[in-house]
């Protein structure tokens, strides 16, 4: 009788019932808000995938790239979104990202091929204002920096439109770059750490403009049906974020990481983007763009460096950025 119940006993433990496969993937926060993309993105890959999707939000995008590298191979990410063109030079000479093997068709305004890195939206650096409470708006580094106007921007060190606005003032002013912030030095009320605080500030009055997208207003329009705030083409051009993501060499789950990566600039996810994250889409969605998006400034001219140069420049800018603003 033992060994029959010792028999029954083996046959209901039997084969261990397989375990959902969990891909993590490492972003900023604002994309794992409850505002953000990451909702959503979640439910509709897991409907596909077979997986369990988890976002780690890890700060904003500089400081995404920091962890990365505390974190080394030990990391528990399969997959990094949220860097930009701006730190992934430094990103791949940490050699943690594998070849992504792909070639989708995107609707950038300049051509990609970086064998690590894939983009999954894209926009313009601008500062945003309330028209109803600014009338003579600045529309250039000088003309801003000449101007009473209260500006709030974020950290290079641990922000990507920070530094984003590092690079752009260095494309703009060269080796001007520090007498530049020296103007600007006493526009500026506040560096935040990231995004979400510099804008929060700016939407309470604590600043007439803040450091944020041509697509911020979209926002407004869209979600909330206001019309008042603008964002401002600099003569001259705005600096461009192209936003990428990554795949960790060292998964475990190398073939869902690949599934993620194509998921991510397919319809599904593409779709999600332009009012969520509010910026636009590497490839446009069979749709088009939401009504409202047609109503946004376009900049004369979009200002970028190759991903190399901006990690080559990106020390002395840091340091011509901290001596101006510490005097």
């Amino acid at each position: 009788m033992k060994y029959t119940t010792l028999a029954l006993g083996l046959l209901l433990a039997g084969p261990a019932v397989a375990e959902t496969p969990v891909l993590t993937v490492y972003t900023y926060d604002s994309f794992v808000s409850e505002w953000g993309p990451g909702p959503a993105v979640e439910k509709a890959f897991e409907e596909t995938c077979g997986c369990d999707l988890q976002f780690v939000g890890a700060g904003d995008g500089a400081a995404l790239l920091a962890r990365l590298k505390l974190e080394g191979a030990r990391t528990k990410a399969d997959v990094v979104l949220g860097l930009d063109t701006n730190l992934t030079a430094a990103a791949a000479e940490t050699g943690l990202f594998a070849p992504h093997g792909q070639a989708p068709k995107l609707d950038l305004p300049v051509a990609w091929d970086d064998p690590l890195f894939l983009p999954y939206d894209w926009g313009y650096f601008a500062f945003v204002y309330d028209k109803t409470k600014m009338t003579d708006v600045p529309s250039s580094f000088a003309e801003l920096a000449a101007s009473d106007a209260r500006i709030v921007i974020q950290d290079p060190r641990s922000s990507t439109p920070g530094l984003g606005l590092l690079m752009w003032a260095k494309m703009v002013a060269g080796d001007d770059a520090p007498k530049l912030w020296a103007d600007l030095s006493d526009n500026i009320v506040t560096v935040t750490k990231g995004w979400s605080e510099a804008y929060g500030m700016f939407l309470k009055g604590e600043a007439d403009m803040v450091l944020s997208y041509t697509t911020s207003p979209a926002y407004h329009l869209i979600a909330e049906g206001d019309d008042t705030k603008a964002a401002v083409a600099f003569s001259g051009g705005n600096y461009m974020q192209i936003e990428v993501a990554g795949k960790i060499a060292s998964t475990s789950h190398g073939d869902l990481a690949d599934q993620f990566l194509t998921f991510m600039d397919g319809e599904a996810f593409q779709s999600i983007i332009p009012t969520t994250n509010w910026m636009y889409p590497a490839v446009t969605p069979a749709a088009g763009l939401p009504k409202g998006f047609e109503t946004l400034v376009q900049p004369e001219k979009a200002l970028i460096y190759p991903a190399a140069e901006a990690a080559g420049l990106r020390d002395k800018a840091l340091a011509e950025w901290l001596a101006a603003l510490s005097k």
